[in-house]
């Protein structure tokens, strides 16, 4: 989308299932990669790493948690084509150790995870995963974020994510197929306007 507004890029970011099978460029992906590290940090804390698939490490990702014999069935087979992966993984521990420090330690939360009242490890890799997605979208990519569930664990021991940090789930990159953007039936639902939301002043 070069040349758009920012506005161009938010309205038009939908959810690709569906890619082509060519490579995306390494300066291109460089940039959608990057994006994700300009979101906000509580504290400044470093705590959000990617961890980037590409040829066969894209194979053994699918072999893992969606195996040959259930693919027949599985309604997006074009998802297998994106020619990247990427695993946002987040450190909660970073977050803990920073609000342990001297000039944060009166706010109590670096007792541990369970001090946090709202885990900002989630929402501060949430608005990168968001950026990510943005840029992509920017750059004439598709993209797909979707969650791990029941193989988080089996994904990150095969990655060799470190114990205690925890992986947000997998962004598809690549570029869309003809009818790669075509609503999922959980987008049929529709969305409620924006104005509905919103609550100025109070609830």
């Amino acid at each position: 989308m070069t040349g758009s507004t920012f506005a161009d890029v938010l309205a038009a970011r939908r959810m690709c299932r569906d890619f082509l099978d060519d490579p995306i460029g390494d300066q291109v992906l460089d940039r959608v990669l990057t994006a994700a590290f300009r979101g906000p940090a509580a504290g400044n804390t470093s705590a959000l790493e990617l961890v980037v698939l590409r040829g066969e490490r894209v194979h053994s990702y699918w072999d893992l948690t969606l195996p040959v014999e259930r693919r027949s069935t599985f309604p997006w087979p074009g998802l297998l084509s994106a020619p990247v992966l990427v695993v946002p993984v987040v450190d909660p521990g970073a977050y803990v150790e920073r609000y342990a420090q001297p000039d944060k330690a009166s706010t109590g939360l670096g007792l541990g995870e369970h001090a946090w009242s709202v885990p900002y490890w989630f929402v501060d890799g949430g608005a990168g995963v968001m950026a990510m997605l943005l840029a992509a979208e920017d750059a004439g990519l598709g993209a797909l974020l979707f969650g791990h569930f029941e193989h988080e664990d089996a994904i990150a021991a095969s990655l060799g994510v470190p114990t205690g940090r925890r992986a947000l789930g997998t962004i598809a990159l690549g570029h869309p197929a003809e009818n790669g953007r075509r609503p999922s039936a959980s987008a049929r639902r529709g969305r409620p306007e924006p104005a509905t939301l919103v609550h100025h002043q109070r609830w």
